[in-house]
C-alpha cells in the first residue's frame, strides 16, 4: 500500500481508464478490500476522482459489513464534493459475488413438436442444446469465482465452478452410459458414431469445453476396451476421433487447442480448466510485491487481462436457439451419476475379456476436468425432483395427444431408453398407456438410486390409491384405514399399505424380489415379461435385504 499515493495529472486516456478499472478489480489479490477502501477514504479529497472517466461497475469487493460501511462513507464524500456522476466507481451494489453483467439467452419455446427420443435426435440439435447448457453455466462464473479458485486452488464452496465441473463430468459419463446401454456391438457402434457427429458439431460451434467432455467419454477406457464395438466403426469415424484427441491433447501445454482457440472469434466456450491453470501459474510464478513494498502491477495486469478475456465472452450471442423440452430432457440425463467401478462392471458385462482378440491401438484420452477432481457430482433430492417434474411436463406436452394425462407405453419405453438405468417395476391402470404420476414415479425412483441421493423411500414404492376388500392397517402409523373407497395407498411391489397423510413418512424400503427377464434395451422389458395386467418386471430386484445400496445400484445398472 506504500506505493498508493495521490499523483497530479489526468487519467482520461484509455490506458488511464484501464489502470483504474484494473486496480479496482484486482486489488483484492494483494490487499484486503476493507483496507483498500479505507485507504481511498483516507486519501480523499487529495485523491480527486474528477479526472477519472466513468467505467463499468465490476465485482470489486467481497461482501463484508465493515466494508459496506466504509464504502458508504466514501460514496457520501464523493457526492458531497459534487462527484455524483462518478459514483459508479464505488457502487457497492456489485458486492454480490454471483451477479453477472451478462446473462445467457433464454431458451425459445418452439411450436413444432420436438422429439425427446435419443435415436431420433439429430447430432446438430443435440450439440446446440448441450452448448446452451454449457454457455449458461459459463456465464454464471464471475470474477470472484475465478479469484476464489486461483487463491484457494479448489472449487469447494464455489457453486458456479462446481456446476461447470459437474456438467463436464456428467456429459462424459452420459456418453459412456449411452454406448454401454446398447446390447449389441453394432448398436454400440451406432451410438459411438452419433456422438462423433455431435463432437464435430461442437467443434464447429467453437464449444471446446463440451467437446472435451464428449471426446473424453468416447476415449474412456470403459469404451476403448470394447474391441467388438471398435472393429465395427467406419474408418472416417476412427479418423475423426483421432483428430479430436490431437486437438485436445495436453501435449506442450495444450498447444493445438490454444492455437485454434486464439484463431476463433465471436461465440466460443473455452476449456475452462486450461485457462484456470494459466491463472494459477501466473499467481504462483509472480510475486505480489517487488522491492518489498511495491505492488507488482505487472502481475495484476496479466491476471486482469486473462480474466477480462473470459468475462468478455459472456456478451457473445449463441448462433442457435434452444427448446425448453429438450433442455429438460438433457438436464435430467446429465444428472445421472455412477462410480467408475459400476461403469467398468457394465463394460465387462457387455464385452467380457477375450484373450484371443487382439487389442485395439490405444487412444490417449484428453484430460477431462482434472482441475475439479475433488468435486463429487451429487445433486440434492429437491433439485432432482425439480428436474424430473420439468422433464415429465415436457414429455406430456409433446406426447399426450388427447391431453388426458396418459401417453402410450411404446412412446414411454423409447423415452425411457434415453436413461441408462434399468429397474422398472410397474403396473399401469390403463391398458397400453401410462399416466403422468406413473412416469414421475419411474424417474424419481431411478434418479434417486443412480444419483446416490439420500434415499426417499416414498418415491421408491410403487404406490396406488386402493380400495381394500378386508380390514387393513397402516404400516407406517399402525392405524386402521377408514373409509368406503380408496381408503389408502398400496405398494404393488412390496405390498405395504399406508394412509394418504402417512405416505410422506414411509421409512421402509421396497424389498420385494422379481423374476429375471431379458429385454431389448436396459429400460425395456422383454415381451414375455408383460403380463395380462400390463405389469412390468425388472431384470434385477430394486432392493434386496442382503444387498448394500451401492451393490443394488450396480445391479440396476447392469440389468
Amino acid at each position: 500500500m506504500k506505493n498508493l499515493k495521490p499523483t497530479p495529472g489526468k487519467l482520461s486516456s484509455p490506458r488511464g481508464s484501464q489502470l483504474v478499472h484494473m486496480t479496482l478489480m484486482m486489488h483484492s489479490w494483494v490487499v484486503p478490500s476493507q483496507m483498500f477502501a479505507q485507504k481511498l477514504l483516507t486519501l480523499y479529497p487529495p485523491l480527486s476522482l474528477s479526472a477519472v472517466p466513468p467505467v463499468p461497475p465490476v465485482h470489486l469487493f467481497e461482501a463484508d459489513p465493515l466494508l459496506e460501511e466504509i464504502m458508504g462513507d466514501l460514496w457520501a464524500l464523493v457526492r458531497s464534493d459534487g462527484e455524483e456522476k462518478h459514483s459508479q466507481l464505488i457502487d457497492s451494489s456489485c458486492l454480490s459475488p454471483h451477479v453477472n453483467i451478462f446473462q445467457a439467452p433464454s431458451p425459445s419455446v418452439k411450436k413444432r413438436k420436438v422429439s425427446l427420443i435419443f435415436d431420433h435426435m439429430e447430432p446438430d440439435e443435440m450439440a446446440e442444446h448441450l452448448s446452451y447448457l454449457e454457455f449458461k453455466n459459463f456465464c454464471n462464473v464471475s470474477f470472484l469465482d475465478y479469484r476464489s479458485y486461483v487463491v484457494r486452488g479448489s472449487v469447494r464452496d464455489n457453486p458456479a465452478l462446481e456446476r461447470s465441473v459437474m456438467m463436464c463430468n456428467g456429459v462424459s459419463q452420459w456418453v459412456q452410459l449411452m454406448i454401454l446401454s446398447r446390447h449389441t456391438a453394432q448398436q454400440r457402434a451406432q451410438v459411438f458414431t452419433k456422438f462423433i457427429h455431435v463432437a464435430q458439431k461442437l467443434r464447429a460451434l467453437q464449444n471446446f469445453n463440451t467437446l472435451m467432455a464428449v471426446t473424453g467419454g468416447l476415449c474412456h477406457s470403459s469404451i476403448s476396451r470394447l474391441k467388438d464395438t471398435s472393429n465395427l466403426l467406419p474408418p472416417d469415424i476412427t479418423k475423426a476421433l483421432s483428430e479430436m484427441t490431437e486437438l485436445l491433447s495436453s501435449r506442450s501445454n495444450y498447444i493445438n487447442y490454444r492455437r485454434v482457440y486464439n484463431e476463433c472469434s465471436g461465440f466460443k466456450v473455452p476449456i475452462l480448466g486450461v485457462h484456470l491453470k494459466d491463472l494459477i501459474s501466473l499467481n504462483e510464478a509472480l510475486p505480489d510485491y517487488i522491492d518489498e513494498d511495491k505492488i507488482n502491477l505487472s502481475k495484476l495486469q496479466h491476471l486482469y487481462s486473462n480474466i477480462n478475456d473470459l468475462l468478455a465472452i459472456h456478451s457473445c450471442t449463441p448462433p442457435f436457439e434452444a427448446n425448453k423440452d429438450l433442455l429438460h430432457l438433457l438436464t435430467l440425463s446429465l444428472d445421472l451419476y455412477y462410480t467408475e467401478d459400476e461403469i467398468y462392471e457394465l463394460s465387462y458385462t457387455k464385452e467380457p475379456k477375450n484373450p484371443k482378440i487382439q487389442p485395439v491401438a490405444p487412444v490417449k484420452p484428453p484430460v477431462v476436468a482434472e482441475w475439479g477432481s475433488g468435486v463429487t457430482p451429487r445433486l440434492d433430492p429437491d433439485t432432482i425432483s425439480k428436474h424430473v417434474k420439468q422433464m415429465v411436463d415436457s414429455v406430456m406436452k409433446n406426447y399426450d395427444q388427447n391431453q388426458d394425462g396418459y401417453i402410450s407405453l411404446e412412446e414411454f419405453e423409447k423415452i425411457a431408453a434415453n436413461f441408462p438405468f434399468s429397474f422398472c417395476t410397474h403396473e399401469t391402470d390403463r391398458e397400453g398407456q401410462i399416466s403422468r404420476d406413473e412416469i414421475n414415479s419411474y424417474f424419481m425412483r431411478g434418479m434417486s438410486i443412480c444419483a446416490k441421493l439420500g434415499y426417499n423411500f416414498k418415491d421408491a414404492h410403487n404406490f396406488h390409491e386402493t380400495t381394500y376388500k378386508r380390514p387393513t392397517y397402516c404400516d407406517t402409523c399402525g392405524g386402521f384405514l377408514w373409509g368406503v373407497i380408496k381408503r389408502g395407498y398400496h405398494c404393488k411391489d412390496c405390498g405395504i399399505n399406508c394412509h394418504r397423510h402417512c405416505r410422506d413418512l414411509v421409512g421402509m424400503e421396497c424389498v420385494k424380489k422379481h423374476k429375471n427377464t431379458t429385454g431389448s434395451c436396459p429400460c425395456t422389458p422383454a415381451p414375455e415379461s408383460r403380463t395380462k395386467g400390463n405389469s412390468w418386471s425388472m431384470r434385477r430386484p430394486l432392493f434386496s435385504p442382503k444387498v448394500t445400496r451401492r451393490n443394488t445400484t450396480r445391479a440396476l445398472l447392469l440389468g
